[in-house]
């Protein structure tokens, strides 16, 4: 399995000190530690942190051959603070490395031979780098999950970008807290999480529409059948990526085509794991993992 992640590549400057992340990052080393070969696409600064990300990714098994040099923009950070329950707020640094993500015909390639590419909106705030985002997508092929997560940073998003990125997906994942703004978007009226999985599922035809809602598990709504998972209970450390994981796992498990229930466990799991780590990438020897990849690691596909 193919996983790509494109768009911001940066380093979360956290209190426990710097982790490498960035949705697209944290999704692509999700997906290889089940197994896939995950791919970053971005851009960092010919700078210590844009080697650190490199050689920080390449140790992990990650493909770094789409991350491209920056001579003149540095890589990019995001200061975080966190709060009592582990969730964080970012300031994250613009005009940075991954605002000018370039076309090149090697992304066409790869495009075409990924199975899933999880893209969001933070990543399309400048120019340049939204052109080469959506040039991607156009060249994957039908079958290719074309994930949208959300990630809403203010300032960083508005309604056309979100309305054009959603004719371009064909899996949507957002939390609990942007599901208001993506109903505006979509001039849908406020209504239950579960209801509005069901509605922006049938009004988009999506292969799947995910609200994640922390502790309180996930809704995911299929074609044929809505999944309401009430979470994992564990002791959560930070947030930071929980939500990446979770798309990943999703990912997999669609490529191979699980079953609705193990979609939503799988991926329910593999957030609640990250949760109860420090940073966005754990070490896949630390507590539980083991458990979970044994349980949820890349199956067969059907």
């Amino acid at each position: 399995m193919v996983l790509v992640g494109i768009g911001e590549l940066l380093w979360d400057l956290l209190p426990s000190g710097p982790h490498l992340g960035g949705a697209p990052a944290n999704f692509a080393c999700i997906a290889q530690m089940l197994g896939g070969r995950g791919v970053v696409a971005s851009r960092v600064g010919d700078d210590q942190l844009g080697h650190n990300a490199r050689a920080e990714l390449k140790g992990r098994g990650v493909d770094v051959s789409f991350i491209q040099t920056d001579t003149e923009r540095p890589t990019g950070s995001a200061s975080a603070t966190l709060a009592s329950d582990g969730s964080a707020e970012f300031g994250i640094a613009q005009d940075v490395a991954w605002d000018y993500l370039e076309w090149t015909p090697g992304l066409a390639k790869l495009a075409a031979e990924a199975d899933a590419i999880c893209f969001g909106t933070l990543a399309q705030r400048s120019p340049a780098s939204r052109e080469t985002i959506r040039r991607v997508l156009a060249c994957s092929r039908p079958e290719c999950l074309r994930i949208l997560d959300m990630n809403l940073r203010a300032p960083f998003y508005g309604f056309e970008i979100l309305e054009d990125s959603l004719r371009l997906a064909n899996v949507l994942k957002l939390n609990s807290e942007e599901l208001a703004f993506v109903l505006r978007a979509s001039k849908l009226p406020a209504m239950a999480e579960t209801d509005a999985a069901r509605m922006m599922q049938r009004l988009y035809g999506f292969k799947a529409v995910c609200i994640t809602r922390g502790a309180r598990g996930s809704v995911i709504a299929f074609a044929d059948e809505t999944m309401v998972h009430p979470g994992v209970a564990v002791e959560v450390v930070d947030t930071v990526g929980a939500g990446d994981a979770f798309t990943a796992a999703l990912a997999v498990q669609l490529i191979a085509g699980s079953a609705p229930e193990r979609v939503s466990e799988a991926a329910n799991q593999m957030g609640a794991w990250v949760a109860s780590q420090a940073g966005a990438i754990p070490a896949q020897n630390n507590s539980g993992w083991e458990r979970v990849r044994a349980l949820y690691g890349v199956p067969e596909r059907s």
